[in-house]
């Protein structure tokens, strides 16, 4: 099998259909599967998935989740039955474009073995309002290293495509995260350099329902901490090797929780985080202090 494509579904029965006919549609000349983890939805999800594997039944893999176990275990659980050579990611509410991105996609890594990973442009719309469309990432170079992944992502996760099983299993502190795909993407990025297609195949879907918006909205705080957990750990797992990298990254988004509780009047807690932020980055400016701080007195203006 050249090509596993992993969907992860839950409560998508709006978009669903849309995503999987993007994919039956691309134009190949390999073998392809679609692994589909369905996380027991409440909605008529699984009925589409259902459908859709009678309709293709020797192309449609489906987990049918028995109850409930959540984004990340979904996630790893589908990734982990994807038996294909190269591995697309999409999930069930963002779709492909072009009817060619798998064979271009291929066709990169085969001739760049020393690649990891091979991504394109991906337009981002909003589902729900009138927020014009934009491309992402506006621009970026043919080729990237992990240090730069490590600065921030640049990809969206429905372009990418990347080589199946470069590393063992998943370390410990993978399973406990509240994303996947980007440390994903950087276990991947050890192994070789990110290639990027500057062609738009690509469309990501923001909308209320949406598993990241929601909890970027509603969780802003503990998925900030998260994140930072996550370089923490990524930091261990790279043997320090890219350590002030990773250091100037927790920096900013120690910042970002200053900034966040100066901006709620929450002064407590911002005292204990800054507290944390020069406990943990000797380096923490002291200019991004004063300028918060000047901020949020014109602000109580």
């Amino acid at each position: 099998m050249k090509v596993s494509v992993l969907m992860i579904t839950y409560n998508q029965e709006k978009y669903l259909a849309e995503a999987l006919d993007s994919v039956l549609r691309q134009e190949v000349d390999f073998d392809y599967e679609i692994v589909i983890g369905e996380d027991c939805s409440t909605d008529g999800t699984r009925d589409i998935v259902l459908a859709y594997q009678m309709r293709h039944p020797g192309k449609i893999k489906a987990l049918l989740q028995a109850k409930n176990i959540g984004m990340m275990q979904n996630f790893i659980q589908t990734y982990q039955a994807c038996n294909g050579e190269l591995v697309a990611i999409l999930e069930g509410d963002d779709l492909w474009t072009c009817t060619r991105k798998l064979q271009k996609q291929v066709a990169f890594l085969d001739a760049h073995p020393e690649s990891s990973i091979c991504f394109t442009t991906t337009k981002v719309f909003y589902d729900e309002h009138d927020a014009p469309d934009y491309l992402f990432p506006a621009g970026c170079k043919e080729f990237s290293g992990i240090e730069d992944l490590l600065l921030g992502n640049f990809m969206q996760t429905c372009s990418v495509m990347f080589r199946n099983k470069l590393f063992g299993e998943f370390p410990d502190w993978f399973y406990s995260g509240v994303i996947g795909d980007y440390p994903l993407h950087v276990l991947n990025a050890k192994h070789g350099s990110i290639g990027y297609l500057n062609e738009v195949m690509a469309a990501y879907r923001i909308h209320s329902a949406g598993v990241w918006s929601m909890q970027m909205e509603k969780n802003f705080v503990r998925n900030v901490l998260a994140g930072i957990q996550m370089y923490k750990n990524l930091d261990a797992y790279l043997d320090n090797k890219y350590h002030a990298t990773i250091t100037k990254v927790i920096h900013q988004h120690e910042l970002a929780l200053c900034k966040w509780h100066l901006k709620q009047k929450n002064y407590k807690a911002f005292a204990c985080q800054l507290f944390s932020a020069t406990k943990s980055s000797p380096r923490f400016v002291v200019s991004d202090l004063m300028r918060m701080l000047s901020r949020g007195l014109v602000n109580q203006r």
